[in-house]
């Protein structure tokens, strides 16, 4: 395939990117969570969403994709990694939310299913 054709599945996957943080978004505040970022950069890698609800807060990745499968599995070592190093980030710019529980989640989203929220998917 050419790049026409390479541009053209970049955006759609970028497109497909977005509609499944707004369905796991919306998923997480019927949950009671808030919304404290979206999308947030950070120079270790971006964060999709960090949530929070009571004295716990999550930093927390969603994937789109085509077939169920299981979101750890779709999240590999090295993106756990830059996660955590995005999270180190975004506390010491907010030392104000520091004092609580830290987790990482994922947010899986498939086609014709319910998204599935995996809290604490993994310990760093």
């Amino acid at each position: 395939m050419g790049r026409k054709g390479d541009a053209a599945t970049g955006r759609a996957a970028h497109r497909l990117g977005l509609r499944a943080e707004m369905i796991a978004a919306l998923l997480l505040r019927l949950k009671g969570y808030r919304i404290v970022a979206r999308r947030l950069k950070t120079p270790a890698g971006e964060i999709d969403m960090v949530v929070r609800r009571g004295r716990a807060l999550a930093i927390v990745e969603v994937k789109a994709r085509g077939v169920d499968d299981t979101a750890v599995e779709a999240l590999l070592p090295r993106q756990q990694r830059r996660l955590e190093q995005a999270a180190t980030h975004f506390l010491g710019r907010h030392p104000q939310l520091a004092d609580l529980a830290l987790r990482f989640d994922v947010v899986l989203v498939t086609p014709f299913r319910l998204p599935r929220h995996m809290k604490d998917a993994w310990r760093p």
